[in-house]
């Protein structure tokens, strides 16, 4: 098989192996948290930096890491890219020279996030529910805005699956793939909905794994509130007032006493002191005085 259809099959792979048919997916840090049970994160980084994902060769630990942006589809994607990597264990760090030519790896989990995101059939059984019999055959703009808001990816993205699908022919797809997310939501009305999703996607979000493992640390009187708010990003404050609210706290700590004395050693027992005064008695020099 070519990389495409390696990424493709991979990805209809993991639809059937969740239970998620054809339809638009739902929160893809969470996706991943809870079908993988590896770390993700979403955090600052620079404005060339997309993602990434690593693993711990000594404890097989695995942490993908997406940036924030406001670019919600970008992001979208950049998750389900590093989630190919994961599932195809692309984790040997890039080979030297040739660094203009994208990898085979690459290529593979570009294709692997396309179909997972918007999947071929899905696209055929929304234009086919979503249009009437007076509407013409061809896929107009207005289809590309409904594909593009119902699966949540970029305009580009999509005009390359509905290529794929035979629905438009490559004249079209190069004039779709230069159109923003932001001009199809202006011109079809979801500017609100675009915003909102921009909101969450420049939203700082800690792992979702290692946050509860810090929260039951907190109970346990093992992790601090700061430690916390570090792990969030967030004033301590704001962490203390949320844990309060939610009714978290830590556990009353007992107060530890000193150890208890042997019982054949009772507080009353002086031997110690009366050796010491013999011994000072016994002692060239000693003194009454």
């Amino acid at each position: 098989m070519t990389v495409e259809d390696q990424g493709r099959v991979r990805a209809e792979k993991f639809r059937k192996e969740h239970k998620l048919g054809h339809v638009p997916l739902p929160d893809l840090v969470s996706l991943i948290e809870l079908t993988q049970q590896i770390d993700v994160a979403v955090l600052g980084a620079d404005r060339d930096e997309h993602g990434l994902s690593m693993r711990d060769p000594v404890r097989g630990v695995v942490v993908v890491a997406v940036a924030q942006t406001p670019h919600p589809m970008r992001q979208r994607s950049t998750l389900a890219h590093e989630l190919a990597h994961v599932l195809f264990g692309d984790f040997a760090p890039p080979k030297a020279g040739d660094w203009d030519a994208r990898s085979p790896e690459e290529v593979r989990a570009d294709a692997f996030a396309r179909h997972l995101l918007v999947p071929l059939r899905g696209v055929e059984e929304v234009l086919a529910h979503g249009r009437t019999v007076e509407t013409s055959d061809e896929v107009s703009v207005r289809d590309l805005s409904v594909l593009v808001q119902r699966f949540k990816a970029s305009p580009s993205l999509v005009a390359i699956q509905l290529r794929q699908a035979g629905l438009i022919d490559d004249a079209r797809k190069s004039e779709w793939m230069k159109l923003s997310t932001r001009t199809l939501a202006s011109r079809f009305g979801w500017s609100d909905l675009y915003a909102g999703w921009q909101q969450e996607a420049t939203t700082r979000r800690a792992p979702q794994r290692l946050l509860s493992r810090a929260i039951q640390g907190y109970v346990a009187n093992t992790v601090s509130l700061q430690a916390i708010a570090r792990l969030r990003g967030l004033p301590v404050e704001r962490i203390a007032a949320e844990l309060e609210a939610a009714g978290i706290s830590p556990e009353p700590v007992e107060p530890v006493g000193p150890p208890p004395l042997p019982e054949d050693r009772p507080d009353t027992d002086f031997g110690d002191l009366d050796a010491l005064d013999a011994e000072a008695a016994t002692t060239p020099g000693a003194s009454d005085e």
